[in-house]
């Protein structure tokens, strides 16, 4: 019997060793994230945190994506094609501007939406970057050839086209202009303030059509540039955020086939890669907020004389959020 109640306490110890240690571990790790949380090099009269350490908001995205192609070899052509949109509901739960989101797409789940889209985002003080990557095969649109107008609706057969899209940005005025007081919310911005941009940007993409002529094409496209933002403070507890990323193209390649034809795509100054940004955003009382986000890219490759290649890709946010 004594043997017994020595072992059920010795288990009982070693239970709360454990939890001891766990108990440090935690609140180890909560000071550090502290620490760096409030240790941000900023310019309080315009920008400040979040007194409280939990963010949880909920989102409404839909995002859509369009190409363009015109060209004279060897004949005038011009097409028109947009995706399906697609539409989810998104849940985040952020502990200290450390973020973590996850997204329920209904149309998906209904066999509604045959389309694949993900994306990462990280909206920083200083640096930020995005990421999304896409592999649509249905099309609605437009194609033109010598005058003559057919719509045109593709199939998972006919049309593929796998995007990838990233950029990066870089903040000079990081101590009064705040990128995550627009979209991430890690911070507040309390007057206005704006800021010149460096931007890094770059698409790759790869297509195939089976129809009447397979085309196959592949295309690389990196650039850098510089843009601004700017946060408008109109009043107390509101922010109206704007800014445009241009990027000029500094590094290209293309590869266009028509059957077992190479179609030439010759670089024309100026091709662009253009990130532009808005957000409508609405402090409710202590604890609250609620707005409105976009984000457009729009790539613009090569000539209608030749052959002219535009990609647009948007998203848009309806959001409502907690800070506990």
């Amino acid at each position: 019997m004594k043997k017994v109640v020595l072992l059920i306490l010795a288990v009982i110890m070693t239970g709360i060793s454990n939890a001891q240690k766990t108990f440090r571990l935690n609140h180890f790790v909560d000071s550090v994230l502290t620490k760096r949380y409030w240790r941000a090099n900023i310019d309080t009269g315009y920008v400040t945190r979040p007194t409280t350490k939990w963010t949880l908001t909920g989102r409404m995205n839909v995002s859509g994506a369009r190409i363009t192609a015109e060209g004279r070899q060897p004949y005038h052509f011009e097409s028109k094609l947009q995706a399906d949109y697609k539409a989810t509901l998104s849940v985040g739960v952020s502990y200290l501007g450390l973020s973590l989101n996850l997204s329920l797409n209904p149309a998906k789940l209904l066999g509604k939406y045959n389309d694949y889209e993900i994306g990462f985002r990280s909206y920083g003080k200083r640096f930020g970057y995005e990421i999304t990557y896409q592999d649509a095969r249905n099309f609605k649109g437009w194609q033109e050839v010598d005058g003559e107008r057919r719509d045109i609706t593709t199939s998972d057969d006919m049309f593929r086209l796998r995007t990838l899209n990233a950029n990066a940005y870089y903040v000079f005025n990081s101590r009064r202009f705040s990128y995550p007081a627009a979209f991430s919310h890690s911070y507040i911005q309390r007057r206005s303030a704006g800021s010149v941009l460096l931007a890094l940007s770059g698409q790759g993409q790869h297509g195939e059509v089976n129809h009447d002529t397979q085309i196959k094409f592949k295309m690389t496209n990196i650039g850098i540039g510089a843009g601004y933002g700017y946060n408008y403070v109109p009043a107390q507890s509101w922010l109206l955020h704007i800014s445009a990323l241009p990027t000029f193209i500094v590094y290209t390649n293309t590869s266009i086939t028509m059957d077992d034809t190479e179609v030439p795509l010759h670089y024309h100054f100026p091709e662009v890669i253009i990130t532009g940004r808005g957000a409508i955003v609405k402090q409710i009382g202590r604890n609250k907020f609620a707005g409105f986000s976009m984000v457009y890219h729009f790539t613009g490759i090569g000539h209608k004389d030749d052959l002219s290649v535009h990609n647009e890709k948007w998203l848009t946010r309806l959001y409502f959020g907690f800070r506990l």
